[in-house]
């Protein structure tokens, strides 16, 4: 090789070339990893209605490490979703010193239980809040079922004028139906569709009908359904 100037030329070129790519690499991670590239600004994206200011910058004191470049988005967004009321972040990154956080916010359509709340896709998490909001409850995992069936009966009252209060599903899986005059609304385990239609089709024979407060419809019949008083005192056993 030494007696063969242009592959001398070739290797020593190619030597110098990898050189430079290597000092080009240490250059670009040192000058990535200086603080002279600080993250100077974090705009918040989306109808924030209950994250507050001092929540955000809790965790952008607490939790966000790094520079402009060295930053974990994934580690961010992470961090922003633990506070509560948060459904889902977006972090994304704006020259020359921005990161851009955009928030999707839970949506509550109930409570469930004693503690949780659940959003309009079903999903169940922890906030406080002071709204006024229909009551779920069932076994464990079956938030989304009983959010789906709380909707369908909502829609099927909408003739009836009156409007869901509680949903409760139990363990042997039967339907129980509060509405928000007091009625309760005994639908059991099976063609609970036909038995609530067959409900609103006679709500005009029911509506007339002088009751308790707390009044139980009981529509596990198989042509009609009864009607009964909580309160034995004020009991209506009249059948529809």
């Amino acid at each position: 090789m030494w007696d063969r100037p242009a592959a001398l030329r070739s290797l020593a070129n190619a030597l110098f070339a990898l050189a430079a790519a290597g000092l080009a690499a240490i250059a670009v991670l040192l000058v990535i990893h200086l603080p002279v590239f600080p993250v100077r600004e974090v705009l918040v994206v989306g109808d924030v209605s209950h994250v507050t200011r001092n929540q955000i910058e809790a965790v952008v004191r607490g939790e966000l490490r790094g520079n402009f470049f060295t930053i974990e988005l994934e580690s961010s967004r992470a961090a922003f979703e633990k506070l509560p009321w948060v459904r889902r972040v977006n972090v994304r990154r704006q020259w020359p010193g921005r990161l851009e956080v955009t928030f999707e916010e839970h949506a509550a359509l109930a409570r469930w239980g004693e503690d949780g709340l659940v959003n309009t896709f079903g999903e169940l998490f922890l906030a406080a809040s002071d709204e006024a909001l229909p009551l779920l409850s069932g076994p464990p995992d079956s938030t989304h079922e009983v959010t789906d069936h709380f909707l369908e009966f909502r829609r099927a009252l909408e003739p009836s004028g009156r409007g869901v209060a509680e949903v409760a599903l139990s363990a042997r899986r039967a339907w129980r139906v509060r509405l928000d005059d007091g009625t309760t609304l005994e639908l059991g385990r099976e063609l609970v569709a036909p038995r609530l239609a067959r409900f609103v089709a006679n709500w005009g024979a029911f509506a007339a009908v002088p009751r308790h407060a707390a009044t139980v419809v009981d529509l596990r019949y198989p042509n009609g359904f009864a009607v009964r008083g909580r309160d034995p005192r004020a009991a209506n056993d009249n059948k529809v």
